[in-house]
């Protein structure tokens, strides 16, 4: 039977019962959305090379240790094992705010809430305020990219459509609105930590 024409869980199966080719066709198969998924949140060829070995070594070992289970499809399952992997790599480098999903952008999703005071907090909003006024003045093509992926939580693919560039141009205008972003950061000494 022809690779193909096999589904992820037969594919799985099979690899739990020795067939090393089976993971290859895994891998072949969803290669290209996992890879895309971790340059996405990373936007470093490198690092997305690294995050994706990591993630089918933790793949592997699972499916060896027999701790796989079926209830979850393969690819999503996958998925969260990357981006599980993408979370500790910002946690480790500390070098980037992490972008939550709300749709809102904040500078601050860093730090505790709880921690900040009246005071800082009125930081914060001054800080916050500065910064949409910061994204206001980037180049209008970086802007809205960065608008669209940051504030309404679009995917490159829907970027793409809606602006009518290809993907790789919208990912290469979003790097170079958060590399332009991050040097006004520097230069007006706007500090991220409380």
């Amino acid at each position: 039977m022809k690779h193909e024409l096999i589904t992820d869980a037969v594919l799985v199966k099979n690899y739990i019962q020795g067939d090393e080719s089976a993971l290859s066709v895994l891998i072949h198969r969803h290669k290209q959305k996992i890879y895309s998924f971790i340059y996405s949140k990373v936007f470093d060829k490198d690092i997305t090379e690294d995050i994706f070995q990591d993630t089918f070594i933790k793949v592997i070992k699972t499916l060896k240790l027999g701790k796989y289970n079926e209830e979850g499809k393969f690819l999503p399952w996958v998925m969260r094992i990357a981006h599980n992997l993408v979370i500790d790599h910002f946690r480790k480098s500390n070098r980037m705010p992490k972008f939550d999903n709300s749709g809102e952008f904040s500078i601050f999703s860093v730090l505790g809430d709880s921690a900040l005071n009246a005071e800082k907090q009125l930081i914060k909003e001054q800080v916050e305020c500065d910064l949409r006024r910061l994204i206001e003045e980037l180049p209008d093509d970086q802007k809205d990219v960065l608008v669209m992926r940051m504030y309404k939580d679009m995917s490159f693919k829907e970027i793409s459509d809606s602006t009518g560039v290809s993907i790789n141009t919208a990912l290469g205008r979003m790097r170079y609105a958060l590399i332009n972003l991050r040097k006004v950061i520097e230069k007006n000494n706007i500090v991220l930590t409380n």
